[in-house]
Formats: C-alpha cells, sequence, structure tokens
C-alpha cells in the first residue's frame, strides 16, 4: 500500500515545530481494498479512514472540481488512477503540499520547502480561488506563523482581493467565520490574522465591525499609535501574549472598542461614550456570528466596563461594589479576573506601553476577593431576615472593598 505523510506534519518538523495530527493519503487503492486492509471509514465528504493500530487518518488521494459557489461546491473523485501530484495540487498552500515517504524522502512538486525556508504563504495553484475560505485559512496561518517572519506572497494576496471583489467570501458559514477567527485568536499573533484580512479586504466582508475602526484616529496623549485599528491590533497582540491560547478574552481584547466607529466626525479624536455606543455593534456582531455565550458575556462585559477599571482609583467603594456585581463577579467569580486581564491588554496594547504597569487590575483583584469573602451565612445568623439580607450584605461587602483599598 503506497502511504505518505502529507500536510501539517510534513510542514512542521520542516519549521522546528512542535508535531501535531499526522494525516497520510493513500495512492491507488480503494474503499473496498482499504477496507479489506483492516481500515475504518470515518469521511463523509471523501474517503477517510482510520489506521487499525494507529488510528491515524488516512485518506485517498483525490482531486476537486468546482461545481457551486463556496467552500461546498466541490465534486471529490478518489479513483485509483489519482497521483500524488495531483492529490497535493489541490491543496491551499505550498507548505501545506509537501508529502514525505516512509523512508523520509519528500515529494514537493510545488515548492513548499523552499517557501518555508524563504517564510512565504503562496497559493498552490489558480484553484485556490474556487475556495473561499481559504482567504480565512491564510489570515489564519499568519496568526500562527508571522512571529517566525512569514509574509504572504504578493501574487497570492492579489488573488485574494480578487475573490473578495467577486463576492466569494458572502458565501462563508457563520459558523465557519467565527472557527477561523477563534482560532486566530488563540494564535500567537492575531494582528497579523486581522491585517491580513483588511489588506484584502476580506475584513470588510466577514467583521465589519472591526474594519470600520481602521483609520479612526484617537487622541495621541493617550493613545500614540492614533488609528483605533491598530490600537485593537496592540490589544489582541497582548492579550495572546498575556493570556496564550485564550480565545474567550482574545474575543473581548479585539471588541472593546467598537463603538469607537460611531463616534461622530465632528467629535474625533474624542470617544466620548464609546464604551456604551459598542454594545449595540457588538450584540449584532455576536448574533450574526453565532459566539459562544462565554465570549460574548465577557465581551459585553469589557466593552461596558473597561474605562471604569481604568479609572478604578477614582470610584468610590459602593460604585465598585456595583460594578463587580453588574458583571455578575459574585455568581461568576471568574469573570473579574478576566475583565482585569482584557483592561490590561487594553491599556498595554498602545504604541509604547506594552511593559508598563496595570495597578488597576491588582486594586480589582483585590476589592473583589475582599467583597466574596463576605459570607451571607454570616449575616442571617445575626438574625437579619428576607430583603433586608440582600442589603446588609451589600453593606458588608462595600466595607470589604474599603478595607482592601485602605492597605
Amino acid at each position: 500500500m503506497e502511504i505518505y505523510l502529507v500536510g501539517g506534519a510534513v510542514r512542521d518538523r520542516l519549521l522546528g515545530q512542535p508535531a501535531g495530527d499526522r494525516d497520510h493519503v493513500v495512492v491507488g487503492e480503494t474503499q473496498a481494498s482499504m477496507e479489506a486492509a483492516g481500515f475504518r471509514a470515518i469521511g463523509r465528504d471523501f474517503p477517510v479512514f482510520l489506521h487499525p493500530r494507529t488510528q491515524e487518518e488516512h485518506a485517498l488521494a483525490r482531486t476537486e472540481r468546482k461545481s457551486g459557489r463556496g467552500y461546498r461546491g466541490f465534486v471529490v473523485d478518489a479513483d485509483p488512477s489519482v497521483t500524488l501530484e495531483q492529490d497535493l495540487g489541490r491543496r491551499d498552500f505550498t507548505i501545506n503540499a509537501i508529502a514525505q515517504a516512509p523512508d523520509g524522502t519528500l515529494v514537493d512538486p510545488y515548492g513548499g520547502a523552499r517557501d518555508i525556508e524563504a517564510r512565504v504563504l503562496r497559493h498552490v495553484g489558480d484553484a485556490f480561488s474556487e475556495d473561499p475560505l481559504r482567504v480565512l485559512r491564510a489570515a489564519r496561518f499568519m496568526a500562527r506563523f508571522a512571529p517566525l517572519g512569514f509574509t504572504v506572497a504578493d501574487e497570492t494576496m492579489a488573488l485574494m482581493r480578487g475573490m473578495v471583489e467577486a463576492g466569494e467570501l458572502e458565501t462563508l458559514t457563520p459558523e465557519r467565520v467565527w472557527q477561523e477567527l477563534s482560532r486566530a485568536l488563540a494564535s500567537a499573533r492575531p494582528s497579523a490574522f486581522l491585517r491580513t484580512l483588511h489588506d484584502c479586504g476580506a475584513l470588510a466582508v466577514v467583521l465589519p465591525e472591526v474594519d470600520a475602526l481602521y483609520g479612526v484616529p484617537q487622541r495621541a496623549d493617550f493613545h500614540p499609535e492614533v488609528d483605533t485599528g491598530v490600537h485593537i491590533e496592540l490589544v489582541v497582540d497582548m492579550a495572546a501574549r498575556l493570556a496564550p491560547g485564550d480565545a474567550v478574552i482574545g474575543f473581548a481584547a479585539l471588541t472593546h472598542d467598537l463603538g469607537k466607529a460611531l463616534t461622530p466626525a465632528d467629535k474625533l479624536p474624542r470617544h466620548v461614550g464609546h464604551e456604551h455606543a459598542g454594545l449595540a455593534p457588538l450584540e449584532a456582531l455576536c448574533a450574526r456570528l453565532k459566539v459562544p455565550a462565554a465570549q460574548r458575556e465577557l465581551a459585553i462585559v469589557a466593552c461596558r466596563e473597561h474605562l471604569n477599571v481604568h479609572r478604578i482609583a477614582e470610584l468610590r467603594d459602593a460604585t465598585l461594589h456595583d460594578l463587580i456585581a453588574r458583571c455578575d463577579g459574585f455568581r461568576k467569580p471568574a469573570r473579574i479576573d478576566q475583565l482585569a486581564l482584557v483592561c490590561e491588554c487594553d491599556k498595554r496594547g498602545r504604541l509604547g506601553s506594552a511593559d508598563d504597569a496595570y495597578p488597576q487590575a491588582d486594586i480589582l483583584r483585590r476589592a473583589h476577593a475582599a467583597a466574596l469573602a463576605v459570607n451571607a451565612r454570616d449575616i442571617a445568623a445575626e438574625g437579619i431576615t428576607g430583603p433586608a439580607i440582600g442589603e446588609a450584605l451589600r453593606t458588608a461587602r462595600i466595607a470589604a472593598i474599603a478595607q482592601s483599598r485602605a492597605g
């Protein structure tokens, strides 16, 4: 049986990166011969099998022919006559179109190893333009590989622009957009995802609320980077640094300033009330992409409260208590630590501020811990009953917050 290791496993070995899933392509076989050899069929859209011993995925070599719009409009041909080179030719990028024989020999008909050496993300062929999802994949790969020095080839960027202009990205489902976005936010450099999509025009299609932030000025004394879109890039990268792999923090960092795109031109570069103005576009984005509740809830809290956390030293003890309560911090204690982290990302995600201290986070965390330590059962034990318990609990928590700040 002619079996080759393909895709990410080969690419990552050549990059010196940790190995992920090992996928294989099988040449010259059929579904019947694979099953006769003990492989178990699992593929729905094309013939994929699990190895009887290793459980690694093995797919029959195949070609794909465009039959309609979007990323689902393909007819698959997995005939035994399909060659390895033909199978590699249907793949997205040259760095993913390298196969490795069992003896370690590389089969690299499209120059993937050369592009890995040059740190270039380049499409394999014109068939790239037939699948709009590949535009998002290009951006997501950049979020992962930009720290290694990768750039998108000029001809690939031009092809992506043409796909956007042809309206191909409008066929993408919300679920696929969210999947690529969340994976990018959990990568090492999420800003490269945003910048790649912005530069080819795709960001305006899939994340118009974020794209609208580019070119919107901010006060240079608070934001030396001035451009709000650039600020968001810095904030999501700071989130990747402070909370690596955490797409919940990343999404809140991405969306905390959406309201700045709605500031009237005659008010710029000030953005009074942007934290509340941002709630409506944030809700619209979450509804459209079917964003999971955990990401949506933290994003709303961060959008609404980030200015309050920045000026926490000015807040009265009662106001700080009510902020924690608004964020559901007594029922969901982890929420407050998340909010503190997002606000730190916002403050340090500014030109020249990457290593600044952010004492507001510690003040918020100490106040929250002190308030949480107040037990409603102890108040009830004092003989207080009914609605009075709630008011007494609030009073005791405010006193605990005051004590935490006095030190």
